[in-house]
């Protein structure tokens, strides 16, 4: 079994860089705010859909403190220490789905300076391991259509892909099991 609450990675990244995956912790909120200001509008944008300058408490406590069973939240660094530093960071959060599958909401934000590196894609990649060990079927996403990275990202992962207009968004569901519902 993966315990999601220490989980903890090495890896490189396509240039390079060593950069840490590991599971998110309550003393990482101020890193989280720090990332966030990092953020052109853009990638807020695409992220949250809508405009904002800044995390809430409520929203801090809400990325920071979660339960890795039913919300699972990795981030990625680089640095050690005082001076590690959250680039990325990914999570899902499982519910029961009417067809009787457990699914999960699965969401990435990546800092403009490490996009095109392949984080999202490794963060797909453990959350995934750690979904089908929770027995979570399959992530579904909301996707602005204009977002393309976070499309081809999920088009590239090598998962059953289904995409579905919905309301000025895309909505895509990966089957972690082999097949898509």
């Amino acid at each position: 079994m993966i315990d999601a609450a220490n989980y903890h990675k090495i890896e490189t990244l396509k240039n390079g860089t060593a950069f840490r995956v590991r599971s998110v912790r309550p003393e990482d909120k101020n890193r989280i705010s720090e990332a966030f200001r990092n953020l052109e509008a853009e990638s807020i944008y695409t992220r949250f859909f809508q405009h904002k300058k800044a995390l809430t408490d409520k929203e801090l406590k809400a990325a920071t403190e979660v339960d890795f069973e039913n919300v699972v939240a990795l981030v990625v660094t680089v640095g050690e220490g005082e001076t590690e530093t959250i680039i990325a960071g990914g999570r899902y959060a499982a519910f029961d789905a009417a067809n009787n599958v457990r699914s999960a909401e699965v969401s990435f934000t990546v800092e403009e300076d490490y996009h095109g590196q392949g984080i999202a894609s490794h963060l797909l990649r453990h959350l995934g391991h750690i979904a089908q060990a929770k027995g979570v079927s399959q992530f579904e996403a909301e996707v602005l259509p204009e977002n393309k990275a976070m499309l081809t990202v999920f088009s590239r992962s090598g998962l059953p892909m289904k995409k579905k207009p919905e309301g000025g968004t895309m909505h895509v569901t990966l089957s972690l099991a082999g097949t898509v519902d």
